[in-house]
């Protein structure tokens, strides 16, 4: 994999990495002030959408080695 497009990759991964954290301060702070538990779970499906988009990015970087 070119230098270039593994640094793009890692940008990319850095900023779901901070939108996830972004995210789960969000969610702590709704069940802290007693939101809706619908609003709570759509924004949990949220994260996870972006928690598997950073799993396959990582895939990308760190290729699958089969001893």
């Amino acid at each position: 994999m070119p230098d270039q497009e593994q640094a793009d990759i890692r940008l990319a991964l850095a900023r779901l990495r901070q939108e996830h954290e972004d995210y789960d301060a969000a969610i702590n702070a709704m069940i802290e002030t007693g939101c809706e538990a619908l609003r709570i779970q759509r924004m949990k499906k949220k994260k996870l959408v972006i928690k598997d988009r950073m799993t396959k990015l990582e895939d990308q970087i760190i290729p699958d080695i089969i001893a």
